[in-house]
């Protein structure tokens, strides 16, 4: 069995038990009204970054559109679980809550980590998914824990958890928009590692011959994502979380997981697992 999937089951256990107690270039999608107009007529516009394979990406043949993976097929069983449909706008990572509080998107679905400084702008979801940041690196490489990064040349995904774990090491690094292009300067021999999410880093390992995935669980604790929605939105908010502790409970959420998991998702150009 594949770290990711060992690592996803016991995540997605965590994360029910939660629940049970409670828990890259711009592409908008077109719309002619605003988030509030499109979801008062029966449809939801989640805000999403579709370059986070196996959580979003673009394909052919998308369960939204064009738009597919394990964040995108939730938000299309909360969408039709309360009689709506969903929509998805397209848009950089560091855009995606400002947009949330601009009105352009009623919630964000993206693998956002759940924390402290972004629940001070915006209300989560309980929690459906646990992950954990690990690092790739190339198969002749000499890291072995998160302390072995000192010195070496290590990037991120701007504005992922990832940025903000090495950032709290203590350690230089360069910030890309894509995970895509992250790498690339790994496998050309740029850098030295990337530092990205557990089940993000399994695709792009299995997709680049040459890499290996390196956990530290003292560097880096788990992470739970959530659903944001605005400041407020207790309406919204309430038939989110409903949604997803059904979900939790009845097993499509570890459904969704292992079908993405195991899939050899294919992705069109300019998709996160290109080598631009």
């Amino acid at each position: 069995m594949k770290l990711v999937k060992k690592m996803a089951a016991l995540g997605l256990a965590a994360v029910m038990a939660l629940s049970m107690v409670a828990c890259g270039s711009s592409k908008p999608a077109e719309t002619t009204e605003s988030a509030a107009e499109e979801n008062a007529g029966g449809t939801i516009i989640f805000g999403t970054n579709a370059e986070f394979p196996p959580f979003e990406y673009v394909t052919g043949t998308g369960v939204i559109g064009e738009f597919d993976g394990i964040d995108m097929a939730i938000a299309k069983q909360i969408a039709e679980s309360n009689g709506k449909t969903a929509a998805i706008n397209n848009m950089e990572f560091d855009s995606l809550l400002l947009a949330l509080q601009n009105g352009q998107v009623d919630a964000v679905i993206a693998g956002m980590t759940i924390t402290d400084e972004r629940k001070e702008a915006v209300d989560f979801s309980v929690p459906y998914y646990a992950a954990t940041q690990v690092m790739i690196v190339r198969e002749d490489s000499d890291i072995q824990k998160a302390s072995d990064m000192q010195g070496k040349k290590i990037v991120v995904v701007q504005g992922y958890t990832g940025e903000t774990c090495v950032q709290d090491l203590g350690y230089e690094y360069e910030a890309f928009k894509k995970g895509s292009e992250t790498i690339l300067e790994l496998t050309n021999k740029k850098c030295d590692v990337v530092v990205i999410d557990s089940a993000t880093a399994e695709k792009y390992v299995a997709d680049n011959e040459g890499l290996k995935i390196v956990e530290d669980t003292d560097a880096f604790e788990a992470e739970e994502y959530g659903i944001a929605v605005k400041k407020g939105n207790t309406e919204l908010l309430n038939e989110i979380n409903e949604s997803i502790n059904k979900m939790l409970s009845d097993g499509t959420i570890s459904s969704i997981s292992a079908q993405y998991l195991d899939a050899d998702i294919e992705e069109e150009e300019g998709s996160a697992s290109d080598a631009e």
